[in-house]
């Protein structure tokens, strides 16, 4: 990217005004790698760029440049344009007439929530419904209840539901399923709606190699109702491509969590969605929640989080509400069992924490003891076609979640750590880089063999003519793959980002933050972390990386809703005029 704004600069600005107008153009590229779409700009800054920059008014008319000067944002032009494109589809969502479901008492007595009523009444009378709360509060069980409702008006109604990864989208068909076996939907739930089966979004827009969707503006999705589950993973570019290939006359129904994590790529476009006045009638909030209720630790914590802005004295004010500090402790994960949060501090330089390593990793492998067990029995079993079932449910029941890949706890050693005493405590040796129990992790698409990003599975070694073969089954797909078929580039999955994991749900989570996580931590960041759990939380971080997760918060820099608010009313006036 220097070579490239060296070149640009050279070629076309005057050599008075070259040094301002790099700097310019580097900030915008630091800006997108930090996530935003844009960065703040005065109209004499925007002029140092001289013809590398089109005002918006000239950009629409073809006037195309590589950045677009928009008072008071400065953007590189597909920036730019994407924000353009999906302001001008959410502003068309809001004006277009929808025909209206009549809601009856049955209807709304499926629902006893207040606001969970409000979202049924909304998507019953909207076009683009956003139904947003933290965890336990509903979404899924007032989804379910919202589908029973529209199926019933119109038995041949079309829907497809969606979420960003193969793991969300997993985990919604299983929400969605135990929602559709409520006593009070029976009358309700035909056989269609339990054949409903989530896909990723890239695999319901037809995405392909080259990153061309198969539905598009001209070619919409052939469907009544679009639901997608954990909206705030929606980036800008799958966002746009997403409301682009949704038809009028279709219903999308956005539901998540506005305080996650926004997207790995540029943009939050579900907390722009919630920043427009204009869009208040199609959003929804859900604030009961009914897995963390008031008495319960995780929800404590995440309230806590949530409501904290001040650092001074953070971390005891966190100690006495939530959890004293002490030493990690094997969790025993039982039925009905109360929440459990543990916090153990790590030393605050890396010089101080070494003697301590492979204590650290020891505590951080406890969690996995029931799966080791697990492995040893199926190792052990007699027959060919050992069962499967119990490794994979207790590999789900715990995660190590980082928040950096490099370091003595970051991605990579904390996966070499755990795979060494898994390798251990089995009495395995590998084959490659394959053994019974490896969890891999997809880091692409892959077209070819039918797996999406964030895809996980578990290698299985099965000996067939006395050879050992190796194939990993994806639980989320129900598919199993030759592990000879898999890139190279496939990761480990015992420790995972606490990005990669949203959209998962565990038992018990370990969340590890240390000094070389400082630049990445937010409230966000280690809220997201927290919610992953649903009955135990492990913290294992350094003081000053905790009170910092606790109390920085995040705000990504973007024009969408300001776009949007100004389409939305220029197509008010346009329609005024016109009538």
């Amino acid at each position: 990217m220097q070579a490239w704004t060296k070149s640009l600069v050279q070629l076309h600005i005057s050599a008075d005004a070259q040094a301002p107008a790099a700097e310019l153009i580097e900030a915008v590229f630091q800006a997108i790698e930090q996530g935003d779409s844009c960065i703040e700009c005065t109209v004499h800054q925007a002029q140092q760029l001289q013809g590398l920059s089109a005002h918006s008014g000239n950009a629409s008319a073809q006037a195309i440049a590589p950045f677009v000067f928009e008072e008071p944002h400065l953007y590189l032009y597909r920036y730019w344009a994407l924000e353009h494109q999906l302001a001008q589809s959410v502003s068309l969502f809001k004006q277009q007439k929808i025909p209206a479901v009549s809601l009856t008492e049955q209807h709304m007595a499926l629902l006893t929530d207040v606001q969970q009523q409000r979202a049924l009444q909304m998507v019953a009378t909207q076009g683009l419904s956003i139904i947003t709360g933290g965890p336990g509060t509903g979404k899924t069980y007032t989804l379910a209840r919202i589908i029973a409702v529209l199926h019933q008006d119109n038995p041949e109604i079309r829907i497809a539901m969606a979420a960003p990864t193969g793991k969300a989208a997993q985990r919604m068909k299983e929400a969605l399923q135990n929602s559709f076996n409520d006593a009070k939907l029976q009358s309700l739930v035909t056989e269609h709606l339990t054949r409903l089966t989530p896909i990723t979004i890239h695999r319901l827009l037809g995405l392909g190699e080259d990153q061309r969707p198969r539905f598009h503006a001209k070619r919409p999705l052939p469907f009544d109702v679009i639901v997608v589950d954990e909206a705030s993973m929606l980036d800008l570019n799958l966002a746009q491509m997403l409301f682009a290939a949704t038809a009028p006359q279709t219903r999308l129904i956005l539901l998540g969590d506005a305080n996650q994590l926004a997207s790995v790529d540029v943009g939050s476009v579900l907390a722009d969605l919630q920043q427009v006045q204009e869009l208040a009638k199609n959003r929804v909030n859900l604030v009961t929640s009914h897995r963390f209720d008031g008495e319960k630790l995780i929800g404590r914590m995440a309230d806590f989080i949530q409501q904290n802005a001040e650092e001074q004295d953070v971390l005891a004010r966190f100690e006495q509400r939530i959890a004293p500090a002490g030493l990690l402790q094997a969790v025993e994960l039982i039925q009905d069992m109360q929440d459990v949060v543990q916090l153990q501090y790590l030393p605050e330089t890396i010089q101080a924490q070494q003697q301590s390593w492979p204590a650290y990793y020891d505590q951080l492998m406890l969690g996995f003891e029931a799966y080791v067990n697990a492995l040893v029995t199926y190792l052990a079993f007699e027959r060919d076609e050992p069962p499967i079932e119990a490794v994979i449910k207790h590999f789900d029941d715990y995660r190590i979640l980082a928040a950096v890949r490099h370091g003595y706890l970051g991605l990579a050693a904390l996966n070499e750590q755990i795979e060494e005493r898994i390798l251990k405590q089995t009495m395995q040796v590998k084959a490659g880089e394959w053994y019974t129990g490896r969890p891999v992790m997809m880091t692409y698409n892959d077209y070819q063999l039918g797996l999406s990003n964030g895809d996980i599975g578990i290698c299985f070694g099965q000996r067939r003519n006395g050879k050992m073969q190796f194939s990993v089954y994806f639980p989320s797909l129900q598919k199993w793959v030759a592990a000879a078929r898999l890139p190279k580039n496939i990761e480990t999955a015992f420790a995972m980002t606490i990005h990669k994991s949203q959209g998962s749900e565990f038992r018990h989570t370990a969340v590890v933050l240390d000094t070389g996580a400082m630049q990445l931590l937010s409230k966000e960041l280690i809220y997201t972390a927290i919610t992953r759990a649903k009955k135990a939380v492990s913290i294992l971080a350094a003081p000053s990386s905790l009170a910092a997760a606790m109390t920085v918060k995040t705000a990504r820099r973007s024009g969408l809703s300001r776009q949007i608010t100004h389409k939305i009313g220029t197509l008010c006036q346009e329609r005024e005029t016109f009538m």
